[in-house]
């Protein structure tokens, strides 16, 4: 029964049956941390061997002999460069391989744009006015904090099941200042959502006042499937092509979520011309990044066919938390009208939905039992959700009895917030 149909009386029973639970699930000390996602250690664990690769002099040499224990290569090696031309489909002369974290590639292209410009004619954003940059929400928070960083306004563009939504992107790019948009094409963070071929296609097909608008395409959760027939997203650089809009697009990716988070290899994917004007920067930035971890990666992941398997394993390992949170949701809350959720075939989040003004106090409520949540409004720029209602569940670290009492407990959580505010109406 949706609650917004019970009496008074029959919410004020239910709210007392919840505190009680709440009561008892405080005594039980729970510590446990959800809020951001962290492969756990089985998961580490299948990429150990990884570390063994390099032991000799010889295990050290590039495919053309070169000593990779040396300087060289800023823009990355072929093993590297070639590994993630299967993991992405680009081809390897648009590919730069950099250092650990595809994060921290994004910062650079950012500051880069900032105060140099998106090429070598253009004019750098940051003598350009108060420029603007498009975040669909809910979001990725990190990608939000860069532009906080760098003082770019934000605009919210709502998501929809297909991905942005493109009525409001291509009205919002005719203004000359909105400079970029930030882009999780595949199990976006949190929402699960993979963008439709439509979605990409209008992506393409994009005409910005800006010339030199850029779509920060943040592909971090490319070949995270959870099951055999993931999602499939279509290539928007062969869209870009029939509209000769490939300079617009950045792609990034990484191993973070693949190998080792914090010690795997990130890479930015563009156009020729686009990738010559980084590479000419990153001359001046860098003599090379870590090429015996290139190659050690390269010689773990050496193929299409070994990414898919090893990936695999990920997912078998991944699968069962997330189908724990959604069946605990489905049985404590489906039908309640107070909360909504996702049901991601991949990626490594859970998005829900409650009600209208009660995030805040969920998460506090959390917090209280010893169950630490991604902040409320942490998806939102400037950590504002206009209706403080969503939650991002990171199902990922905990093992599975972890997870079932940490979503027990969220469960009881929001039906206290709910029911209190419903009360309160």
């Amino acid at each position: 029964m949706e609650y917004r149909n019970m009496t008074r009386g029959e919410l004020e029973s239910l709210l007392a049956q919840e505190k009680e639970k709440y009561a008892a699930i405080k005594s039980a000390g729970l510590s446990l941390d959800m809020s951001r996602g962290i492969p756990a250690r089985k998961q580490l664990d299948l990429s150990q061997e990884m570390l063994g690769i390099l032991v000799s002099e010889e295990d050290c040499e590039g495919e053309d002999g070169r000593d990779y224990r040396s300087y060289g290569l800023p823009d990355g090696t072929p093993e590297a460069k070639r590994m993630f031309s299967y993991i992405t489909g680009a081809p390897v002369d648009n590919i730069i391989v950099c250092g650990n974290s595809s994060l921290n590639v994004m910062f650079d292209t950012v500051a880069r744009n900032m105060l140099l410009g998106v090429s070598k004619s253009s004019e750098p954003w940051s003598r350009q006015g108060n420029i603007k940059f498009l975040c669909p929400v809910p979001g990725y928070d990190r990608h939000f904090s860069i532009c906080e960083t760098f003082g770019i306004e934000m605009i919210n563009i709502p998501m929809t099941p297909e991905g942005p939504d493109m009525d409001a992107v291509e009205a919002a790019v005719r203004d000359p200042l909105v400079k970029g948009i930030w882009c999780v094409p595949k199990y976006s963070n949190p929402d699960g959502i993979t963008y439709s071929d439509e979605t990409v296609r209008r992506f393409a097909a994009l005409k910005p006042a800006a010339p030199d608008f850029r779509i920060f395409w943040d592909n971090a959760y490319i070949v995270h499937d959870l099951y055999d027939d993931g999602d499939s997203l279509m290539d928007i650089f062969a869209e870009c092509e029939k509209y000769g809009s490939a300079d617009m697009v950045y792609m990034f990716v990484s191993t973070s979520k693949i190998t080792f988070p914090g010690s795997g290899v990130a890479a930015i994917i563009s156009s020729p011309a686009n990738t010559a004007y980084i590479k000419s920067v990153m001359a001046m930035q860098t003599i090379c990044h870590d090429k015996l971890n290139q190659l050690r990666h390269a010689k773990f992941l050496c193929s299409h066919e070994k990414i898919k398997e090893h990936m695999k394993k990920h997912a078998e390992l991944l699968r069962p938390k997330f189908v724990a949170v959604c069946e605990t949701l489905e049985r404590e809350l489906a039908g309640t009208g107070i909360a909504e959720w996702n049901t991601p075939r991949g990626g490594y989040f859970i998005s829900l939905n409650v009600c209208d003004g009660c995030a805040k106090r969920v998460y506090n409520l959390m917090a209280e039992l010893g169950v630490k949540l991604t902040p409320a409004g942490a998806t939102f720029p400037y950590g504002n959700d206009p209706r403080d209602r969503n939650l991002r569940i990171a199902p990922t670290y905990p093992t599975i009895d972890e997870l079932k009492k940490a979503v027990d407990a969220l469960c009881v959580c929001v039906k206290i917030a709910c029911i209190e505010k419903l009360l309160a109406k």
